[in-house]
């Protein structure tokens, strides 16, 4: 079977802290390196209470520190955030210190951002099944341009003024200033720490757009999400491979899948456990501020009217969500219809124990998992 690895978002539960998440991060950390999952990747979330990963360079390097062989990484540094030589430089740091290990993994929020507010909905599409792989409607982010937590986001995140460059340009100057060829204006730019790092660079991307384009034109590995825009990842990958030409860091196509799981020994225990991740998703998709993770007595107890679930209904109805053997045939069927040569999964429940759990049993499923057999299109 194809590697898995882990995307930690540093969840706050419900009655916690962001220290308790942090501490949590760190020890998941750990027991994903025993597991055998290959990286360890950091999400970058602003203005988010029941989120603690608003730092992930700071918390990748501790994460490295607290492992020894995992490779850790961003998915994905927010590039309209931050100037590519502070990127560079904040890496080649990181990189200084656990050589070999780092993977720098680029994503174009600040442009997203900016293309939301000014762009319109989405084609209306109808939900299908691929050979058993639900491909749900679009969800249209255009809806939360308008919202004053929109503005309030982009105020806080770029200075007075700012706008995002294209991120074309900005992975080319990324690779240039790692590799010590930048120049501008006929004058050249060396960045230390960061020039000559052993750093893996990556592209993340939600559809077919320009993220998917870049990777695959620049033969660098692409990392698609189907966690969070189900709806879009055949695009995403087929777009990805379509613009690929070889180099030096590749020979043919990379593609990473992600996935939200929770896995328990029971289907019925992994549902209880999952049962709080609409309310959770329910408030990105209405407030942009992730809320603490809720208990599942806490989601039961709350009121759904039926604008609410259609809000949340892609996101609820592509989680994996059983015991091992279930989950793991899903995520197989996710592989075989995305073709991707690696799986990234993120988990989330109230107690972190729990976590812990679910990615320890599916690191097991996943070993002895047997590719199931196609599925016919419905």
């Amino acid at each position: 079977m194809i590697p898995l690895s882990v995307l930690d978002l540093a969840p706050v539960p419900a009655g916690g802290t962001a220290r308790d998440a942090l501490r949590n991060t760190l020890d998941l950390a750990r027991r994903a390196e025993a597991a055998g999952y290959r990286r360890y990747w950091l999400a970058e979330h602003h203005l988010a209470p029941g989120v603690a990963s608003a730092a992930p360079q700071v918390l990748i390097e501790a994460v490295a520190a607290a492992t020894s062989r995992i490779r850790v990484g961003s998915g994905a540094v927010q590039t309209g955030h931050w100037t590519p030589l502070s990127i560079v430089e904040q890496f080649g740091t990181i990189d200084a210190l656990h050589p070999g290990r780092i993977d720098l993994g680029l994503g174009r929020s600040g442009q997203r951002r900016t293309e939301a507010a000014r762009g319109a909905p989405p084609p209306a599409r109808e939900a299908e099944v691929v050979d058993g792989l639900l491909i749900p409607a679009p969800f249209d982010y255009t809806r939360l341009a308008g919202t004053a937590a929109f503005g309030l986001h982009g105020a806080l995140l770029q200075q007075p003024g700012a706008e995002s460059p294209d991120f074309d340009g900005v992975v080319d100057d990324i690779a240039a200033l790692l590799a010590g060829t930048f120049a501008k204006d006929g004058r050249e730019a060396h960045a230390n720490p960061g020039e000559g790092a052993s750093l893996e660079l990556w592209i993340l991307g939600s559809s077919g757009g320009q993220s998917a384009r870049a990777a695959g034109a620049r033969g660098l590995p692409f990392a698609a999400n189907y966690h969070v825009s189900p709806s879009n990842v055949l695009e995403a990958v087929k777009a990805y491979r379509a613009a690929f030409q070889p180099s030096d860091v590749l020979d043919e196509p990379y593609v990473v899948v992600s996935a939200d799981v929770v896995v328990a020994p029971t289907d019925e225990q992994a549902r209880e456990l999952a049962s709080p991740y609409a309310l959770w998703v329910h408030s990105i998709r209405s407030r942009l501020a992730a809320i603490p993770f809720p208990t599942p007595a806490q989601a039961a107890a709350h009121d759904w009217r039926p604008e609410d679930l259609d809000l949340v209904a892609d996101r609820v109805h592509t989680q994996f969500t059983g015991a091992p053997g279930t989950v793991a045939h899903g995520l197989a069927t996710l592989q075989r219809v995305t073709g991707a040569d690696e799986l990234l999964i993120t988990t989330i429940t109230h107690d972190h124990a729990d976590r812990v759990r679910s990615y320890d049993l599916l690191a097991e499923a996943w070993t002895h998992a047997t590719t199931p057999a196609p599925v016919t299109s419905s």
